[in-house]
């Protein structure tokens, strides 16, 4: 008997959920039928691929290496599947998407109806996690592609710019900057700005945007009074005059809906921005589905947007 592909992707199930039931329920088998497949594979290949004695199960050093040339010829099964889609002009099966937050809270609501009305046989599968998350997915296959505020160097990833999104600073009621219709860089006081936990991509880039400010260049970070772990806790807190924050551009629409938007203030130039974009390794090869949904976003996203690069790119 050859080995088969339902044999490989019974000893990738079991490599990542670690025993045997677990493993059959994801595969929609029976405990029996998987245990049986496995031991039918390690037979006809004369070695073990499981050592049974850990719990979880875990995989012996040629098992390790067995599973890693598994996982390239499923993916390889997957492209065949794709190229086909491609020629046939259909669109479906599964895009692993890992989208930062502050991204997907304001952008996936403009765009999500459309595309699953569009596309209804591509699914979605959407995890938001911080950019390091991102990329480590993407190195193990977590996720087909990234969302996420690029960076000055992103390594060996491709990467599909889609918006340069500018910040607007969201202050309290009766704050002395809303006298002002734009703000400069320099207004900024590093003491009033409420963060992101450490981790969060946006708070590294609002730390650069202070920096740049003449007036806490000498100044320690440190000073800071409050650290959220999302956007909407340091909404709240501003709307609790608890201090000031900044904020993408997309989420002025949310601002509004909440009736703050006279506490909203844009920058004058140099306007901060970050670089929107996909990222995604050299093997991904759902292109189409990639394309189908850059079209959707952009379709949502202003023109000036879009294509708008002046300015103070922060990374």
């Amino acid at each position: 008997m050859d080995m088969t592909l339902t044999q490989l992707e019974y000893i990738i199930a079991l490599e990542k959920y670690g025993n045997f039931s677990e493993a059959a329920e994801n595969c929609y088998v029976t405990q029996p039928t998987l245990s049986m497949q496995v031991q039918k594979l390690e037979e006809e290949l004369g070695v073990i691929i499981f050592r049974r004695d850990r719990h979880p199960i875990v995989p012996t050093e040629i098992g390790k290496k067995i599973l890693e040339q598994a996982k390239q010829i499923l993916k390889e099964k997957e492209k065949i599947y794709s190229l086909i889609q491609i020629e046939k002009g259909e669109f479906k099966g599964q895009l692993r998407i890992g989208v930062i937050p502050t991204i997907s809270s304001y952008l996936f609501p403009m765009f999500l109806d459309n595309f699953t009305r569009k596309y209804p046989l591509v699914e979605l599968k959407v995890d938001e996690v911080t950019t390091d998350e991102v990329m480590s997915g993407l190195d193990k296959g977590k996720f087909d592609i990234g969302i996420i505020a690029l960076r000055s160097n992103n390594g060996n990833y491709q990467t599909d710019v889609l918006y340069y999104e500018p910040f607007v600073v969201f202050l309290p009621e009766n704050h002395k900057l809303l006298k002002k219709e734009k703000l400069k860089l320099e207004d900024l006081n590093v003491e009033d700005i409420l963060l992101l936990k450490e981790g969060h991509c946006l708070r590294d880039q609002t730390l650069s945007i202070c920096k740049t400010s003449v007036r806490v260049q000498n100044e320690k970070i440190g000073k800071i009074s409050f650290e959220s772990g999302n956007l909407e806790t340091l909404i709240k807190l501003v709307e609790k005059r608890l201090g000031m924050t900044l904020l993408p551009y997309l989420t002025i629409q949310y601002i509004k809906e909440r009736k703050r938007q006279h506490q909203i203030r844009e920058f004058i130039n140099p306007i901060p921005k970050r670089e929107i974009g996909i990222i995604y390794t050299n093997v991904f090869y759902k292109h189409h589905l990639l394309n189908a949904l850059k079209e959707e976003i952009l379709k949502v996203i202003p023109a000036e947007l879009k294509y708008n690069k002046t300015g103070l790119i922060v990374h």
